[in-house]
């Protein structure tokens, strides 16, 4: 397993443009609306803050964690460009630690002019994983950490003799992508052999609903909270018809009942004109499997709170 520590004494900017003298905000702005569990609210110690398309931001212990961005911070994301544009790559500081996917690293961490570099970039390929363990903090001897693995994730259907995916790869119409397992818990000091997940997130990342995913269940039989990406975002292309590539109400709905988590939240969904699912239709498609008490809804700079357990 890697390894990756993060000490949140350490207030740097993750940009490398703060004006010279501006002091960085202690906290993140208040949340517009607090959400908690619908039926097993208490004693919440952590928070994700929707910002938008598929960004999230994750406060637990310190620290700040940002998904799939394009803003920034300590993050988890990809390099579609309706996460992370080119002005907001810049203006991020080198050292920033990213977990990203193998193709991201690529084009992060080498295919850079000198000194543009991203030098803290770490990769997970499906199910490979990292600890980023949480420095200067803990209680009786227990540490915090997140174990993150990457996910299946494919943009593409599959289809016969890999019609698709080969017309896919030659139009390099969307990157290779990964969903990421985040399980928030603790080790004793001095060990990580014996992470005990407090609470597990799966974020499916910009997937579809293909049969890699069914292998997830299967490891992870219990999940706290799924944010799963839909939109049913749809590329147009000279080549070829229109192709979905994100899921949409239908699709979401399945991968909920596959995944079977304890709460779903959904985002990337009403962003850009290529999203043609709309969220009612995916509210529409929970409420008629009757799983409308298993869902919560953000909107943009909503927070949702919950527990992470300390104990086993």
């Amino acid at each position: 397993m890697k390894h990756l520590t993060i000490d949140p004494s350490a207030s740097i900017a993750p940009t490398r443009d703060l004006p010279s003298g501006k002091k960085l905000p202690e906290s993140l702005p208040e949340a517009k609306e607090t959400k908690l569990h619908p039926s097993n609210a208490g004693g919440e110690n952590a928070s994700l803050l929707f910002v938008g398309t598929a960004t999230t931001i994750l406060e637990w212990e310190g620290i700040r964690l940002m998904t799939d961005p394009n803003m920034k911070t300590k993050s988890f994301r990809s390099t579609n460009s309706d996460h992370f544009d080119a002005q907001v790559e810049a203006s991020l500081r080198r050292d920033l630690p990213i977990i990203t996917t193998p193709h991201a690293k690529e084009h992060l961490a080498t295919s850079k002019e000198p000194g543009e570099a991203f030098k803290a970039v770490h990769d997970l390929d499906f199910f490979d994983d990292i600890l980023v363990d949480i420095q200067n903090s803990g209680k009786g001897g227990k540490k915090p950490a997140i174990k993150v693995t990457g996910m299946p994730g494919k943009h593409v259907p599959p289809g016969p003799g890999g019609v698709m995916g080969k017309m896919n790869d030659l139009l390099a119409a969307v990157p290779p992508t990964n969903g990421w397992m985040m399980e928030l818990g603790y080790h004793a000091e001095g060990s990580s052999d014996d992470f005990q997940c407090g609470y597990r997130i799966y974020i499916s990342g910009d997937t579809l609903l293909v049969p890699e995913l069914q292998e997830i269940p299967k490891r992870y039989p219990h999940v706290d909270l799924m944010l799963v990406h839909l939109g049913g975002t749809t590329i147009p292309s000279p080549s070829v018809p229109l192709l979905m590539v994100t899921m949409d109400a239908e699709q979401g709905l399945k991968l909920v009942q596959m995944i079977g988590p304890d709460l779903t939240i959904p985002i990337h969904y009403d962003d850009y004109d290529v999203f043609l699912s709309p969220l009612s239709d995916f509210k529409k498609a929970m409420d008629e499997a009757g799983l409308g008490d298993k869902v919560v809804y953000l909107d943009r700079k909503d927070s949702y709170r919950f527990k992470v357990k300390d104990e086993a």
